[in-house]
C-alpha cells in the first residue's frame, strides 16, 4: 500500500511516499480502506516535536489520528461491522498505531463506528478527534437545558463542534472569535458571537449574564486563556479545556468555587483504556449529524495524500477556517 511516512522528526521534517506492506487483520481489529484523514493540531506537535512528546511513534513514522473510510476485513470477535460498511474514528498516528496517511490501516472496532450517513467521507475524516474532545468536555461539565455556555474559539476545530452540540443539549450558547466571517459561522449556529479582540471579558459577561457569568465554559484555545475562563465562569461553575500544559495561579478558580475538567482523548488510544466509549460516542454524534444538529466546518482548501505537508503548514499558518482534511 502507499503510505506517507516521516524519517524524522523537526520542524522541517517532510513526509516521504513509500510502499509499506498492507496490515494483517487480527483480531478485535477492522482493517480500513481510507478514503480521508484530517490533520489536528496534536499531529502537528508530534511531527515538529517528535519524541519530547510521550505519544510520539517511533520512526518511521505514518501519522494521522482521524480517519473515514470503507470495512475491507474483519478480524475474530469483531460483530458489530462487516466489510463494505462505511465507517469513522480516531485509531492511529501515535504510540505503536499505524495512522491514517496510508491507503489502509488497522484499527481496533472499539475506536470507531459507522458513518454517518448525511455526510460526505471528507467531512467524515474531520470530526472524530474533535468531536469527541466537545462531547466529553460538555459532558464532563454537565451541560444541560438552560445554562449558558461560553465556548472559546467557537470555529475552531474542537470549539465549532462545541457550540453545535451545546445547542444540541439545550444550551443558550456563546462563542468567541476575531473576525466578521467567524462571527457570521457561529451565528450560522444559532449561537451569539463575542468578538474578544474588541470585548473584554468583564464587559461580555456583564452584557449577556448581568455579571454573573457563564455556567459552563468551554476553554479549546486553553493555555493563558484560561485566565479569562475563570473570569468568565459564574460561582461553582464548570470550566473544560483542552490545552493546560502550563504553570497557572489558581487563586480565582478557588474564591469561585470552579470545577476544572482537563479533556485529554488520546488517553483510550495510548492506554488502552476504556476504548469502547470512544465507539459509543462516535456512534452518538453520527445520529446527532444525521439529525441535522452537527455539522462539520471544513477548511475551503483540498489535499491530497501526496501534499500533507503542505496541509500541515496549513493548519500551523493559522489561516485556515475549520478543519484540514487530506484526501487519499
Amino acid at each position: 500500500m502507499k503510505a506517507m511516512i516521516l524519517r524524522e522528526y523537526g520542524a522541517n521534517a517532510e513526509f516521504q511516499s513509500t510502499d509499506l506492506p498492507t496490515p494483517t487483520v487480527k483480531a478485535g481489529h477492522v482493517l480500513v480502506r481510507v478514503a480521508a484523514t484530517s490533520v489536528n493540531t496534536v499531529d502537528t506537535m508530534i511531527r515538529q516535536m517528535g519524541k519530547d512528546l510521550p505519544l510520539s511513534p517511533d520512526l518511521p513514522a505514518v501519522l494521522g489520528m482521524d480517519f473515514a473510510g470503507t470495512v475491507d476485513a474483519v478480524g475474530e470477535g469483531v460483530t458489530g461491522f462487516a466489510p463494505g460498511d462505511e465507517v469513522y474514528g480516531c485509531a492511529g498516528g501515535l504510540a505503536d498505531l499505524q495512522g491514517a496517511l496510508a491507503e489502509t490501516m488497522l484499527a481496533d472496532a472499539r475506536l470507531i463506528a459507522h458513518k454517518p450517513k448525511s455526510i460526505s467521507m471528507r467531512e467524515a475524516a474531520a470530526l472524530p478527534l474533535v468531536a469527541i474532545t466537545a462531547y466529553e468536555g460538555l459532558q464532563r461539565a454537565g451541560t444541560h437545558a438552560g445554562q449558558k455556555v461560553l465556548v472559546h474559539g467557537g470555529t475552531g476545530g474542537v470549539g465549532h463542534v462545541a457550540v453545535q452540540l451545546a445547542r444540541h443539549f439545550g444550551a443558550d450558547v456563546y462563542a468567541t472569535c476575531s473576525g466578521d466571517k467567524q462571527m457570521d459561522i457561529i451565528k450560522g449556529y444559532g449561537a451569539t458571537a463575542i468578538n474578544y479582540r474588541t470585548e473584554k471579558v468583564a464587559d461580555y459577561v456583564a452584557k449577556h449574564t448581568g455579571g454573573t457569568g457563564f455556567d459552563v465554559v468551554f476553554d479549546s484555545v486553553g493555555g493563558a486563556n484560561m485566565t479569562n475562563s475563570f473570569e468568565a465562569a459564574a460561582l461553582n461553575a464548570h470550566v473544560a479545556t483542552t490545552v493546560s500544559m502550563l504553570e497557572l495561579d489558581l487563586s480565582p478558580a478557588h474564591f469561585k468555587g470552579l470545577s476544572l475538567h482537563v479533556v485529554f482523548m488520546l488517553i483510550p488510544m495510548l492506554y488502552n483504556h476504556k476504548r469502547e466509549q470512544h465507539g459509543a460516542i462516535l456512534a452518538k454524534l453520527a445520529e446527532i449529524v444525521d439529525a441535522g444538529a452537527l455539522k462539520p466546518l471544513l477548511d475551503e482548501t483540498r489535499f491530497g495524500l501526496d501534499a500533507v505537508g503542505d496541509a500541515h503548514a496549513r493548519l500551523s499558518s493559522g489561516q485556515a477556517i475549520g478543519k484540514v482534511v487530506v484526501e487519499i
